[in-house]
């Protein structure tokens, strides 16, 4: 008997077994994955990173003035890239591999469908991400120093990352499914990775506008992390940003469904399909999954000015920074007249000269709202949050702005007394209470390979003593 047949036999399924197939496949698949030492390698590289990345939002005196929300955001925007990476090359080499090492025939030859053994393959070569996940919860809660952004980061990184891990997954898989070796499906789901991992790393300007607007929401990787940020660390709600989590539910859809419904049912020993024809009904429907994604909605309001009074209860105010300000402005209508819809806009000036200048975005979670026009004499209060991010001395003031009635009118703003906010400086991470987080994690998982390991070489010398 031939080397390969030998291998060929010990991966078919034992068809005198009561279970599915797809359990079968499964249950070698991850006992390759995880006893063969693959998983726990990519993990312990993981775990450094996170590790590194930890420590030196600790130790940097700068970068420890950040408040724990943005660190805790940041932390799990890196777990979730990374994350999606491992499963797009372990979900790449699970039948490019295959092929190469000339051991899928033995799975093809079971009187099993296609379909069962890509559904065993997928669900192995998806389970790093729970393991994934769970390495950087500690390191989270490190980071968010008892901050309330700890619970909703947890539920809205499982979430994410649990639909777009597994369609990265099948991603991986599609891919290869149309390569014969590994070096091809590799660099071809490398190539893959860079594409949508580029335009989340564009500048701020570069994402602003309607079309960088509509290329970082179809990119799931871009989408995902600017719902993040404005769920945790602005503190916006999920009716305002929801429409971000489009592209990733599509994006698992459309995998899912090419994989399971188109491809898989074709396995076979070279790559691909033994036919395929592009239709123009298959290109509509592509083209229709991206239109989804352009509609936003506009509003024009005409109306005329009227005098304006805009009054803050807060006159100064000293914090530490990484602390909260929370405010009320009451906008009045002095006129005889009804006003025009009014715009309140936010605004903070940094009073050093030589300091950096403020971005109003990075320190409140929404600087600008709009109201409905007040009656004569009427009034309407807004509630705002300002959150330290660096020590100093600043000003912050309103401004509001009536509507101009058209595209040949203007109005006059009204500006408001300021708020002298004193940020001093102010860091609650301890590099040293950081420290055992960063060098403890890469450990256990170490630990846990070399107790893998051990566990491999018994079952290899019991294979030879047989």
């Amino acid at each position: 008997m031939s080397n390969a047949q030998v291998a060929n036999d010990s991966r078919a399924p034992s068809s005198r077994s009561g279970a599915p197939t797809w359990w079968i496949v499964f249950g070698r698949e991850f006992h390759e994955l995880w006893v063969g030492g693959r998983a726990l390698s990519l993990l312990l590289i993981y775990s450094l990173l996170l590790g590194i990345q930890t420590y030196v939002f600790a130790s940097n005196s700068e970068l420890s003035l950040i408040p724990p929300n943005e660190m805790v955001y940041e932390t799990l925007k890196g777990a979730i890239a990374v994350g999606l990476f491992i499963s797009l090359i372990i979900g790449a080499d699970s039948i490019s591999g295959e092929r190469e090492r000339a051991t899928l025939e033995g799975l093809l030859l079971t009187p099993t469908s296609r379909r069962q053994i890509v559904i065993g393959k997928f669900l192995a070569a998806a389970s790093p991400w729970p393991a994934a996940f769970a390495i950087a919860i500690p390191y989270m809660t490190v980071l968010a120093q008892g901050d309330e952004v700890l619970r909703p980061a947890i539920l809205w990184g499982a979430a994410i990352g649990t639909v777009l891990a597994p369609a990265f997954t099948a991603l991986g898989m599609f891919v290869s499914f149309w390569c014969n070796t590994n070096k091809t499906s590799l660099f071809i789901s490398l190539g893959i990775y860079i594409l949508f991992l580029l335009p989340a790393q564009l500048p701020g300007r570069a994402q602003t506008g309607a079309m960088g607007s509509l290329l970082q929401q179809v990119n799931p990787m871009a989408s995902h992390a600017h719902f993040l940020s404005k769920i945790l660390v602005n503190h916006r709600t999920v009716a305002e940003f929801w429409t971000w989590l489009l592209a990733p539910a599509l994006l698992a859809l459309l995998i899912f469904g090419l994989l399971f419904l188109y491809a898989s049912p074709g396995l076979r020993l070279e790559a691909g399909r033994a036919r395929f024809r592009w239709s123009w009904a298959r290109a509509a429907g592509v083209l229709a999954c991206l239109a989804l994604f352009g509609s936003s909605p506009a509003m024009a309001l005409q109306t005329a000015q009227q005098p304006l009074q805009v009054a803050i209860d807060l006159d100064y105010k000293v914090v530490k920074a990484s602390d909260h300000v929370l405010f009320n402005t009451t906008l009045t209508n002095n006129g005889a007249e009804p006003s025009a819809p009014l715009i309140a806009a936010m605004n903070i000036i940094n009073l050093n000269a030589k300091g950096d200048v403020v971005d109003p975005e990075d320190w409140s979670p929404q600087r600008t709202q709009y109201t409905e026009q007040l009656p004569a004499g009427g009034s309407a209060t807004l509630s705002w949050r300002i959150n330290a991010i660096l020590d100093g001395d600043y000003m912050v003031y309103m401004v509001v702005i009536p509507q101009p009635a058209g595209r040949e009118a203007t109005s006059h703003p009204v500006a408001s007394s300021g708020i002298h906010l004193t940020v001093t400086p102010f860091t609650r991470l301890n590099p040293g209470g950081v420290l055992p987080y960063a060098i403890g994690g890469p450990i256990v998982v170490l630990v846990g390979i070399l107790l893998i390991y051990r566990y491999r070489r018994r079952e290899i010398d019991a294979g030879g003593a047989k």
